[in-house]
């Protein structure tokens, strides 16, 4: 087996993570199976059952962004001290494995994943194929996968507003899931099949995303006005968990997965826009000013020559990007986060307008749907008029640019795109009311799907490299290999969007900011202990080097002055040095 660079001390120290947790977990499952074929034991089965029974509850009180919550593993974790579960972890205390037995299965299963990436991405036990590109392929897939999503999973909702209570449904939760959905798909299929002429179009994508954010966390906290530690940390957690176990066991920057930091920054200023002076927040000129603000932040940071640099230059060792690639060797470690973030560096702020004129609009449309029928025919035909139109001119003038040109222009044009879709999606109740249900669920995975793309379904075949390469498990049959990885990797990507939220639930309370404090102190404390493990370990194998060459070399001076004597030994190495 041929291993892709060096083994760094964070892979050592996610091995010695890792393996005590799967040996307790089958510890524990071992445990288990004990109890239950032990009648003798069935006051502590009981027990058991409704400790997991608490969880449950536990976990429907938990309110998240993302939704689709899979229920935690344990009740009584968060329960004792961080001291005393350790203590009961290191010495494989049965009552503590018997209760956290799911959260062992959670932590063990994630780690195997990591491990099938790396084996998949970094070695050679499984081979690898060039990417072609064929538009007729390209297109027909995409055409098979909407009509067999329109034939089975079209749904209709009935689901009424926060705002008037009415079921209108104009940019609900259903409805940009699905967009999500479509959209990642035909991300996803550009990366796999290289398919360049459509660059444009997904840098629009990724700009729709980012409005997401800006219109959904938006959304969120002017509504609910949840402003707390825990439900901070819990997008923190996911948007980043996943992401930073990458990093580690497959030695990667941060930025390769770009859409992870990007996402992370513009939730953390929407958060900082309407949480500083969130008693405010009910004021139009106070939003106003917000808002502002906001472009006046962005517009001095990329706007202004040197000030990205400088700005974010204590962050390059976050943020900064080494491209494998020779013909990129020259470029500064912030140029790939320069790049990305400042493409969308306008359109999360768009996404807060949006959110803010959200209820403002729902009530013109529902005056609208209730004005006489030749009247409301004209108003909608004007507004689909214009928006046809000016999606035209945006396609004729901005889209049919070159690569280079186009992305001079994106951030302050991309926002057109966008509108012209959503008064397009909207502008009946009729359409409104349905969506597909499959693009919706593959929106809900979509921070999995893209991350999970460049080791299980795609290679790069080296630390910090572009997926150039597909993944092979079955040479030489392109098609049957694309299924067998596609239906992997779209499984992998599930489980792991459901283990995510699972641990969330565990590590992550949502009403006690003092647990949430230790557990994260603990965690860092934890990482940093088994780096220092695996960084002293990976140093033994040097050492013992260093010493073995010195023993040869000793050897093989006193065997020199045994054969040759002192005199010639002296000869000797003045021919040796003048070699040098």
């Amino acid at each position: 087996m041929v291993v892709a660079g060096p083994i760094t001390p964070g892979q050592v120290s996610f091995l010695l993570g890792v393996i005590p947790v799967f040996v307790a977990w089958i510890y524990s499952e071992f445990l288990e199976y004990k109890k239950i074929s032990s009648p003798a034991k069935v006051h502590s089965d009981n027990n058991l059952v409704e400790l997991e029974s608490e969880a449950i509850k536990e976990d429907d009180r938990a309110i998240l962004l993302e939704g689709g919550l899979t229920k935690s593993a344990s009740a009584k974790f968060n329960g004792s001290s961080i001291k005393v579960n350790l203590i009961r972890f290191l010495t494989m205390d049965d009552s503590f494995l018997l209760e956290n037995r799911l959260t062992l299965r959670a932590m063990s299963e994630f780690g195997a994943i990591l491990t099938y990436f790396y084996i998949c991405d970094r070695t050679e036990l499984l081979g690898h194929s060039t990417k072609k590109y064929n538009r007729d392929l390209f297109i027909f897939l995409y055409l098979l996968l909407v009509i067999v999503s329109y034939m089975t999973s079209l749904k209709k909702h009935h689901d009424k507003s926060a705002f008037s209570g009415k079921a209108l449904l104009y940019l609900n939760r259903h409805q940009t899931e699905e967009w999500k959905g479509w959209m990642q798909v035909l991300f996803l299929m550009y990366h796999y099949f290289a398919a360049a002429e459509i660059y444009n179009a997904i840098r629009v994508f990724i700009a729709a995303y980012v409005w997401m954010t800006g219109f959904g966390n938006f959304s969120y906290y002017y509504i609910r006005k949840d402003f707390s530690l825990a439900r901070f940390a819990q997008m923190m957690w996911r948007l980043n968990f996943f992401v930073a176990f990458c990093c580690i066991v497959l030695n990667n920057d941060y930025m390769l997965y770009y859409i992870c930091p990007m996402h992370t920054l513009f939730t953390l200023m929407v958060y900082g826009a309407l949480g500083i002076f969130n008693k405010y927040n009910e004021i139009r000129s106070v939003m106003a000013v917000k808002i502002l603000a906001c472009f006046l932040v962005v517009f001095l940071i990329w706007e202004i020559p040197g000030v990205f640099y400088i700005f974010w230059g204590p962050s390059a060792f976050l943020l900064g990007y080494s491209d494998p690639d020779p013909s990129k060797q020259g470029l500064p470690r912030l140029h790939e986060w320069h790049f990305r973030s400042g493409l969308d560096r306008y359109i999360w702020i768009i996404g807060m307008i949006y959110a803010y004129y959200h209820p403002n609009v729902e009530k013109w449309m529902e005056k609208l749907e209730e004005t006489e029928t030749k009247r409301r025919i004209t108003i909608k035909t004007s507004i689909v008029t214009v928006s046809l139109f000016a999606g035209y001119l945006w396609y004729e003038y901005i889209y049919k640019l070159d690569k280079a040109t186009y992305n001079k222009f994106h951030p302050y044009t991309s926002w057109i795109p966008i509108t012209v879709y959503i008064c397009l999606r909207n502008f009946t109740q009729h359409l409104r009311s349905y969506s597909l249900t499959l693009f919706a669920w593959l929106g809900k995975i979509t921070l999995e799907t893209y991350i999970s793309q460049f080791h299980i379904w795609l290679r790069s075949n080296q630390p910090n490299g572009q997926p150039k390469w597909l993944l092979s498990l079955i040479p030489d049959y392109p098609f049957l290999n694309f299924m067998l990885t596609t239906a992997i990797y779209i499984l992998v990507s599930l489980r792991l969007f459901e283990l995510t939220n699972t641990l969330k639930t565990v590590f992550i309370p949502t009403k006690d900011n003092r647990r949430l404090l230790h557990n994260s102190l603990a965690g860092i404390g934890i990482a940093l202990c088994l780096y220092c493990i695996g960084f002293i370990l990976l140093q033994i194998p040097h050492a013992q080097l260093d010493k073995s060459g010195l023993v040869v070399q000793s050897d093989f001076m006193l065997d020199l002055e045994e054969g040759i004597g002192e005199s010639k030994l002296g000869d000797l190495e003045g021919l040796v040095f003048q070699q040098f």
